[in-house]
């Protein structure tokens, strides 16, 4: 796939609009997996090179050590010693659906997971170590921050296929193509035999039918 590819694509869906900004997506359908396998599952994510166009929320859950960068880096911090504050559900449901991420300092998780865990686990929101949100006392915060805010997950566990988010449709369309091309070949190198693993590409906005994205010679 070349980024020309997806801007063709672009085009064929761009006067497709609605009352509210639309965000396409990436839809990778896969074939030759036995997804009741673990192994063979696919998880990844994803560093989108021009962002998602939306802003992404992060939280820190932290002791002292590192309050003074997450007050700084994240848009919510809160440290150790308000974790007793915590106890209704429904606040903490609450605080799950509102970030996108959660940084957790790594010698207070046991502490993190008996307050937050029970809330956060069902809606994927705990701390993730695989792409950096566990860190030590001592960690860049900004740094990941700003890393994850252009970071999107690519997943097929039970379905065949990946939907990722990859844009608005307020972005230029290069640069959504840009997006495009990166998420494709990061999916691409996490399957085991590549190319053979994927049936079709399509993309589509939040609203609209997807279309294939055909290949140039």
């Amino acid at each position: 796939m070349k980024k020309e590819d997806f801007v063709k694509a672009i085009e064929k869906i761009k006067d497709n609009k609605k009352k509210f900004t639309q965000t396409y997506e990436l839809v990778i359908n896969l074939q030759g997996l036995d997804l009741k396998k673990p192994e063979q599952q696919m998880e990844t994510w994803v560093e989108l090179p021009n962002g998602t166009g939306k802003q992404v929320k992060v939280a820190a859950l932290v002791g002292q050590e590192l309050k003074e960068q997450a007050d700084k880096a994240c848009d919510l911090t809160v440290v150790q010693d308000d974790f007793a504050k915590y106890t209704d559900k429904k606040v903490i449901k609450q605080l799950s659906r509102s970030y996108d991420y959660f940084i957790a300092q790594a010698n207070i998780m046991p502490l993190i997971a008996k307050t937050f865990g029970r809330y956060f686990g069902p809606h994927g929101k705990m701390p993730n170590p695989k792409i950096g949100c566990v860190v030590p006392p001592n960690a860049n915060l900004k740094a990941l921050v700003d890393r994850l805010k252009i970071t999107v997950k690519a997943s097929a566990k039970t379905q065949a296929s990946a939907k990722i988010p990859v844009g608005r449709e307020d972005m230029d369309a290069e640069k959504v193509a840009e997006n495009m091309l990166a998420a494709y070949n990061a999916v691409l190198h996490k399957l085991p035999q590549e190319k053979n693993n994927i049936k079709n590409v399509l993309i589509k906005k939040t609203m609209s039918p997807p279309i294939r994205v055909e290949e140039g010679k």
